[in-house]
């Protein structure tokens, strides 16, 4: 499996419209993409405009999918001006641990 973890530094005053932009993005591709499998938005403790995204795709193929979707285009244009920096990381994902539902 192919795995992405970006990090993400908002422009101050662009929190709400960055928030609406990626869920919307994470929500599609997830719901849209049957080679996404998990799309996670998390915020950073202490600094309320940095944020860590987790993807996971079934490889990478579907990962190049995923950048040529509509809505990740509606995403790009949106990130152009929210985003003050970006850094990904890909990589694979190797060991995972999942909680059993109703835990």
């Amino acid at each position: 499996m192919f795995s992405l973890v970006v990090q993400m530094q908002v422009r101050q005053g662009k929190r709400a419209e960055f928030l609406a932009g990626i869920t919307a993005n994470a929500a599609a591709s997830v719901r849209d993409e049957p080679g996404c499998l998990r799309f996670d938005v998390c915020a950073v403790d202490g600094d309320e405009n940095r944020f860590l995204l987790y993807e996971l795709y079934t490889d990478a193929a579907a990962f190049e999918a995923h950048k040529q979707a509509p809505h990740f285009a509606h995403w790009r244009t949106i990130a152009a001006e929210v985003l003050e920096g970006q850094v990904n990381t890909p990589g694979a994902l190797l060991v995972s641990h999942v909680a059993e539902a109703g835990r």
